[in-house]
Protein backbone atom coordinates (compact mmCIF):
# COMPACT_ATOMS: atom_id res chain seq x y z
CA UNK A 1 0.00 0.00 0.00
CA UNK A 2 1.82 3.39 -1.22
CA UNK A 3 1.84 6.48 1.38
CA UNK A 4 -1.01 8.10 -0.36
CA UNK A 5 -3.86 5.23 -0.33
CA UNK A 6 -2.83 5.06 3.50
CA UNK A 7 -3.30 8.47 4.25
CA UNK A 8 -6.46 8.57 2.26
CA UNK A 9 -8.00 5.59 3.78
CA UNK A 10 -6.73 6.75 6.93
CA UNK A 11 -8.32 9.84 6.79
CA UNK A 12 -11.56 8.09 5.91
CA UNK A 13 -11.39 6.20 9.23
CA UNK A 14 -10.93 9.32 11.12
CA UNK A 15 -13.76 11.12 9.41
CA UNK A 16 -16.21 7.75 10.08
CA UNK A 17 -14.91 7.59 14.03
CA UNK A 18 -14.97 11.33 14.45
CA UNK A 19 -18.79 12.03 13.51
CA UNK A 20 -19.80 8.69 14.94
CA UNK A 21 -19.35 10.97 18.60
CA UNK A 22 -20.24 14.21 16.44
CA UNK A 23 -22.80 15.91 18.81
CA UNK A 24 -24.32 18.88 16.91
CA UNK A 25 -26.33 21.10 18.74
CA UNK A 26 -30.06 21.41 18.31
CA UNK A 27 -31.19 24.46 19.57
CA UNK A 28 -32.87 26.65 16.58
CA UNK A 29 -29.81 29.39 16.76
CA UNK A 30 -28.31 30.18 13.76
CA UNK A 31 -24.92 33.30 13.79
CA UNK A 32 -26.31 35.31 11.14
CA UNK A 33 -22.82 35.56 9.34
CA UNK A 34 -21.57 34.18 12.27
CA UNK A 35 -21.55 35.35 15.74
CA UNK A 36 -20.20 39.18 15.26
CA UNK A 37 -21.81 41.89 16.59
CA UNK A 38 -21.35 41.38 20.27
CA UNK A 39 -17.79 40.97 20.43
CA UNK A 40 -17.10 43.71 17.47
CA UNK A 41 -15.95 41.13 15.18
CA UNK A 42 -15.51 40.87 11.27
CA UNK A 43 -18.63 39.69 9.41
CA UNK A 44 -17.89 36.34 7.61
CA UNK A 45 -14.36 35.74 9.36
CA UNK A 46 -13.16 32.40 10.85
CA UNK A 47 -13.36 34.77 14.08
CA UNK A 48 -16.81 35.37 13.95
CA UNK A 49 -17.44 31.09 12.72
CA UNK A 50 -15.46 30.50 15.59
CA UNK A 51 -17.22 32.77 18.46
CA UNK A 52 -20.73 31.11 17.15
CA UNK A 53 -19.01 27.74 17.66
CA UNK A 54 -17.83 28.85 21.13
CA UNK A 55 -21.32 29.92 21.68
CA UNK A 56 -22.96 26.57 21.29
CA UNK A 57 -25.00 27.63 18.27
CA UNK A 58 -26.90 25.23 16.38
CA UNK A 59 -25.39 26.89 12.67
CA UNK A 60 -23.10 29.61 11.50
CA UNK A 61 -24.36 31.06 8.35
CA UNK A 62 -21.89 32.60 5.96
CA UNK A 63 -22.11 33.63 2.64
CA UNK A 64 -20.11 32.63 -1.09
CA UNK A 65 -19.28 34.35 -4.11
CA UNK A 66 -17.00 33.15 -6.85
CA UNK A 67 -14.45 35.08 -8.36
CA UNK A 68 -13.10 35.57 -12.09
CA UNK A 69 -10.95 32.42 -11.77
CA UNK A 70 -13.64 30.46 -10.31
CA UNK A 71 -12.53 30.44 -7.01
CA UNK A 72 -15.22 30.55 -4.04
CA UNK A 73 -14.57 32.75 -1.11
CA UNK A 74 -16.57 34.30 2.03
CA UNK A 75 -17.80 37.51 2.07
CA UNK A 76 -21.19 39.20 2.41
CA UNK A 77 -21.43 41.89 -0.08
CA UNK A 78 -20.73 41.23 -4.02
CA UNK A 79 -17.24 43.70 -2.82
CA UNK A 80 -14.57 43.28 -0.65
CA UNK A 81 -13.37 45.81 0.59
CA UNK A 82 -14.16 48.08 -2.56
CA UNK A 83 -13.10 45.24 -5.33
CA UNK A 84 -15.58 43.57 -7.15
CA UNK A 85 -15.64 39.43 -6.34
CA UNK A 86 -17.12 38.50 -9.96
CA UNK A 87 -15.02 40.48 -12.16
CA UNK A 88 -11.56 40.24 -10.10
CA UNK A 89 -9.43 37.67 -9.23
CA UNK A 90 -8.46 35.75 -5.98
CA UNK A 91 -4.77 37.47 -6.00
CA UNK A 92 -6.32 40.97 -6.49
CA UNK A 93 -8.90 40.26 -3.31
CA UNK A 94 -5.63 39.37 -1.29
CA UNK A 95 -4.58 42.96 -1.87
CA UNK A 96 -7.25 43.85 1.08
CA UNK A 97 -7.99 42.33 4.80
CA UNK A 98 -10.55 42.36 7.33
CA UNK A 99 -10.68 44.58 9.79
CA UNK A 100 -9.39 41.78 12.07
CA UNK A 101 -6.12 41.06 9.65
CA UNK A 102 -7.80 38.01 8.13
CA UNK A 103 -7.38 37.88 4.68
CA UNK A 104 -10.92 36.93 2.50
CA UNK A 105 -11.39 33.21 3.62
CA UNK A 106 -12.24 30.78 0.63
CA UNK A 107 -14.62 28.10 0.71
CA UNK A 108 -12.56 25.39 1.43
CA UNK A 109 -10.26 27.64 4.36
CA UNK A 110 -13.82 28.10 6.21
CA UNK A 111 -14.62 24.42 5.18
CA UNK A 112 -11.56 23.26 7.17
CA UNK A 113 -12.05 25.59 9.96
CA UNK A 114 -15.25 24.80 10.80
CA UNK A 115 -14.81 20.94 10.44
CA UNK A 116 -12.80 21.16 12.87
CA UNK A 117 -15.88 20.76 15.31
CA UNK A 118 -19.10 18.78 15.37
CA UNK A 119 -21.17 20.97 17.46
CA UNK A 120 -22.39 23.70 14.99
CA UNK A 121 -23.25 23.31 11.35
CA UNK A 122 -22.11 25.42 8.66
CA UNK A 123 -25.01 26.94 6.21
CA UNK A 124 -23.48 27.69 3.29
CA UNK A 125 -25.22 30.55 1.14
CA UNK A 126 -24.10 30.87 -1.97
CA UNK A 127 -24.96 34.11 -3.45
CA UNK A 128 -26.90 34.85 -6.40
CA UNK A 129 -24.28 35.59 -9.43
CA UNK A 130 -24.97 39.78 -10.47
CA UNK A 131 -23.57 38.53 -13.86
CA UNK A 132 -25.93 35.39 -15.08
CA UNK A 133 -28.42 33.07 -14.32
CA UNK A 134 -25.84 30.31 -15.65
CA UNK A 135 -22.74 31.92 -13.30
CA UNK A 136 -25.29 31.09 -10.29
CA UNK A 137 -25.67 27.86 -11.28
CA UNK A 138 -21.85 27.19 -11.86
CA UNK A 139 -21.86 29.16 -7.98
CA UNK A 140 -24.44 26.09 -6.49
CA UNK A 141 -22.45 23.51 -8.83
CA UNK A 142 -18.92 24.31 -7.18
CA UNK A 143 -20.00 25.03 -3.87
CA UNK A 144 -21.43 21.52 -3.30
CA UNK A 145 -18.39 19.43 -5.65
CA UNK A 146 -15.86 21.72 -2.62
CA UNK A 147 -18.55 20.33 0.26
CA UNK A 148 -18.22 16.99 -1.19
CA UNK A 149 -14.17 16.90 -2.12
CA UNK A 150 -13.59 17.88 1.53
CA UNK A 151 -16.20 15.06 2.66
CA UNK A 152 -17.75 18.19 4.88
CA UNK A 153 -21.61 16.77 3.81
CA UNK A 154 -22.56 16.13 7.58
CA UNK A 155 -21.42 19.27 8.39
CA UNK A 156 -23.01 21.66 5.55
CA UNK A 157 -26.74 22.63 4.65
CA UNK A 158 -27.39 25.29 2.10
CA UNK A 159 -29.41 28.05 1.46
CA UNK A 160 -29.65 30.78 -1.91
CA UNK A 161 -31.81 33.53 -3.40
CA UNK A 162 -30.98 31.87 -6.61
CA UNK A 163 -34.01 29.12 -7.46
CA UNK A 164 -31.91 27.87 -10.65
CA UNK A 165 -28.46 27.82 -8.27
CA UNK A 166 -30.60 25.77 -5.36
CA UNK A 167 -32.09 23.74 -8.42
CA UNK A 168 -28.39 22.74 -9.39
CA UNK A 169 -27.05 22.28 -5.89
CA UNK A 170 -29.67 19.48 -5.72
CA UNK A 171 -29.11 17.39 -8.67
CA UNK A 172 -25.12 18.30 -7.88
CA UNK A 173 -26.16 16.05 -4.91
CA UNK A 174 -29.82 14.90 -4.28
CA UNK A 175 -28.69 14.45 -0.49
CA UNK A 176 -27.70 17.96 -0.01
CA UNK A 177 -30.29 19.99 2.54
CA UNK A 178 -31.17 23.07 0.47
CA UNK A 179 -33.25 25.84 1.78
CA UNK A 180 -34.79 28.71 -0.30
CA UNK A 181 -34.57 31.98 0.64
CA UNK A 182 -36.20 34.50 -1.33
CA UNK A 183 -39.61 34.11 0.04
CA UNK A 184 -41.89 33.95 -3.24
CA UNK A 185 -42.47 29.78 -3.30
CA UNK A 186 -44.87 28.00 -1.67
CA UNK A 187 -44.07 24.94 0.51
CA UNK A 188 -45.44 22.83 -2.09
CA UNK A 189 -43.34 24.00 -4.72
CA UNK A 190 -40.40 23.81 -2.82
CA UNK A 191 -40.96 20.25 -1.99
CA UNK A 192 -41.79 19.55 -5.58
CA UNK A 193 -38.75 20.94 -6.67
CA UNK A 194 -36.62 19.21 -4.03
CA UNK A 195 -35.67 21.62 -1.40
CA UNK A 196 -35.15 21.07 1.91
CA UNK A 197 -37.39 23.71 3.28
CA UNK A 198 -37.46 27.50 3.62
CA UNK A 199 -35.37 30.07 5.37
CA UNK A 200 -37.63 33.42 4.67
CA UNK A 201 -37.33 36.75 5.86
CA UNK A 202 -39.47 37.52 9.08
CA UNK A 203 -41.91 40.22 7.42
CA UNK A 204 -42.60 36.82 5.00
CA UNK A 205 -43.90 35.50 7.54
CA UNK A 206 -45.66 37.59 9.19
CA UNK A 207 -47.69 37.90 6.38
CA UNK A 208 -48.22 34.63 5.10
CA UNK A 209 -48.14 32.70 8.48
CA UNK A 210 -50.14 29.63 7.45
CA UNK A 211 -46.70 28.71 5.42
CA UNK A 212 -45.21 27.52 8.68
CA UNK A 213 -47.55 24.72 9.38
CA UNK A 214 -48.30 24.15 5.53
CA UNK A 215 -44.02 23.54 5.97
CA UNK A 216 -43.66 21.11 8.83
CA UNK A 217 -46.54 19.20 7.37
CA UNK A 218 -44.67 18.55 4.30
CA UNK A 219 -41.76 17.35 6.05
CA UNK A 220 -39.45 20.56 5.45
CA UNK A 221 -37.70 22.91 7.23
CA UNK A 222 -38.56 26.52 8.44
CA UNK A 223 -36.45 29.37 9.77
CA UNK A 224 -36.34 33.06 9.58
CA UNK A 225 -33.97 35.61 8.99
CA UNK A 226 -33.11 38.37 10.36
CA UNK A 227 -34.67 38.35 13.11
CA UNK A 228 -32.97 40.62 16.00
CA UNK A 229 -36.38 41.75 17.52
CA UNK A 230 -37.49 40.06 20.84
CA UNK A 231 -41.06 39.79 19.86
CA UNK A 232 -40.94 38.37 16.69
CA UNK A 233 -38.44 35.60 18.36
CA UNK A 234 -40.85 34.53 20.65
CA UNK A 235 -43.48 34.27 17.68
CA UNK A 236 -41.39 32.10 16.32
CA UNK A 237 -40.64 30.10 19.04
CA UNK A 238 -44.44 29.98 19.80
CA UNK A 239 -44.67 28.73 16.13
CA UNK A 240 -41.97 26.11 16.82
CA UNK A 241 -39.98 26.62 13.75
CA UNK A 242 -36.72 25.24 12.97
CA UNK A 243 -34.45 27.83 12.99
CA UNK A 244 -34.07 31.30 13.80
CA UNK A 245 -31.26 33.52 11.75
CA UNK A 246 -29.88 36.16 14.19
CA UNK A 247 -27.43 38.55 14.56
CA UNK A 248 -28.19 38.47 18.26
CA UNK A 249 -27.31 34.99 19.13
CA UNK A 250 -26.86 35.49 22.69
CA UNK A 251 -30.33 37.27 23.21
CA UNK A 252 -31.90 34.59 21.27
CA UNK A 253 -29.90 31.95 23.75
CA UNK A 254 -31.30 33.92 27.02
CA UNK A 255 -35.46 33.79 25.58
CA UNK A 256 -35.01 30.24 24.85
CA UNK A 257 -33.56 29.59 28.10
CA UNK A 258 -37.06 30.99 29.90
CA UNK A 259 -38.65 29.01 27.67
Amino acid sequence: MNKAVFSFLFLMLFSTFSFAQATFQVNKVIAHRGAWKAQGLPQNSLASLNEAIRLGCEGSEFDVWMTADEVLVVNHDHDFQGIDIETSTYEQLLTKKLPNGEKIPTLEEYLKEGMKQTTTKLILEFKPSRISVARSERVGELSVKTVQKLGAEQWVDYITFSYEGGKKAIATDPQANVAYLSGDKTPAQLKEDGFFGFDYNIRVLKNKPEWIAEAQQLGLTTNAWTVNLEEDMKWLLDLKVDFITTDEPEKLFELISKK
